[in-house]
């Protein structure tokens, strides 16, 4: 049993997982650390410390697995549970045709179906937690569908009226629902960027510390979605000049000569 605070985070291993983790441990929380890279749990919980994290391999895409990871992290906390945070997720760039459809599905498989397994699993904990919630990991990408991120993109679609209809649900019991919308951050999912055009046109601007200090905001505001960096701009550009938004995803993600329709 312990007796402060409690977040469990997926894909905690790297990136925007394991800043947050280090944020919400330097600010007292107990954490919980999951993720398939077993390696880097190790050194992440060596960082935080033993005695204020519970760490372990979680495949988020397994219900067993998941299921199996709530319960242990609960056990440890006496059943306590303030913050999950939907975090693991996979990219792959590549016009829709050339990736290949075990890919394609996958990205499915992690970056949705990964989230509302652990939503699932989460809900008994969180519902007996006063001011609990849930936080998912979006994007800039679900407020228009990208080229070379198609699958992705409707991945990102899909948890944003997921969360949209979970902070609807969940009110009667406390829990609040809410997302996360980042540009290009930073972090080892984007190791291609070199290749990519739209990253080329758009850049990475943002560090995955920045996206943990906004995490840290949705834990304690009651705030539905966080467009945060380039996603704030660009998703008012949208709402002004809702025709402008095929033309402008067109320019930024397709090199001149390819999809001229």
């Amino acid at each position: 049993m312990i007796n402060k605070k409690a977040i469990l985070i997926t894909g905690a291993a790297s990136g925007i997982g394991r800043k947050t983790a280090l944020l919400f441990a330097k600010n007292g929380w107990y954490v919980g650390i999951f993720d398939v890279n077993e390696s880097g749990l190790k050194s992440l919980e060596t960082q935080i410390g033993k005695e204020n994290c519970f760490a372990a391999v979680m495949d988020v895409t397994v219900p067993e697995s998941v299921e199996n990871g709530f319960d242990a992290f609960a056990e440890k906390t006496g059943g306590k549970l303030d913050v999950l945070l939907n975090n693991a997720g996979i990219i792959k760039f590549g016009l829709f045709e050339d990736v290949d459809l075990e890919i394609h599905q996958r990205i499915v498989d992690i970056n949705f179906k990964g989230c509302l397994n652990c939503a699932y699993y989460a809900l008994k904990y969180l519902k007996q937690a006063p001011g609990s919630r849930i936080i998912n990991m979006s994007s800039a990408s679900s407020i228009y569908g990208l080229s070379d991120l198609s699958v992705y993109s409707a991945t990102k679609h899909a948890l944003s009226a997921m969360t949209e209809a979970l902070n609807i649900e969940l009110e009667k019991y406390g829990v609040f629902v809410c997302d996360i919308k980042p540009p290009y951050v930073n972090t080892p999912l984007l190791a291609v960027k070199e290749d990519v055009f739209s990253i080329k046109k758009m850049g990475i601007n943002m560090e995955p510390g920045k996206v943990a200090d906004t995490v840290w905001k949705a834990a304690h505001r009651d705030k539905l979605h966080w467009k945060i960096g380039a996603t704030a701009p660009l998703a008012f550009l949208f709402w002004l000049m809702p025709f402008t938004q095929r033309f402008i995803v067109k320019m930024l993600t397709m090199p001149q000569g390819e999809g001229n329709r």
